[in-house]
């Protein structure tokens, strides 16, 4: 069932090919799943499987303990590589994860990339999680050698 809120979320999304998006996914009742270093790694290993390249390519992400946080170049449609990646984490970890949904937001051309990168990979530091990204694992972004 759709409810009003997920309609309000998806009035006015574009898919455009080419396009930089950051997309929000939350956990199933802000369920801290991804505390669980397993399950974690299945979430960031997911973003290198071939059927989500297909669709786009993951310019960075966070895995947060109840959310991930994913900047993304689309190629095709933006609800199937979501699709693709909800599905597949839950798959991997045996357990419906996702809440119904997901925010997205399409950069602006005068936005800069990295920029929307480093808020991004930053979400642990703000978070309180660390005091010092390099102590945080789940993220990465394609800048790095």
């Amino acid at each position: 069932m759709t409810t009003p809120g997920m309609r309000a979320l998806r009035a006015g999304r574009r898919s455009i090919p080419g396009h930089y998006y950051h997309i929000t996914l939350v956990t199933r009742r802000r369920y801290p799943f991804f505390e669980d270093f397993r399950t974690a790694c299945k979430a960031c290993r997911t973003f290198s499987i071939s059927t989500l390249d297909a669709q786009c390519e993951t310019q960075s992400f966070v895995v947060m303990p109840d959310h991930v946080h994913w900047l993304l170049q689309l190629k095709g449609d933006l609800a199937h590589a979501v699709r693709i990646y909800k599905s597949h984490v839950s798959m991997s970890v045996g357990l419906r994860v996702w809440d119904t949904g997901y925010y997205d937001r399409a950069l602006r051309s005068d936005e800069d990339i990295r920029t929307v990168a480093r808020y991004i990979v930053a979400n642990p530091l703000r978070a309180g999680l660390v005091e010092n990204i390099g102590e945080y694992p789940y993220w990465d972004a394609i800048w790095l050698d």
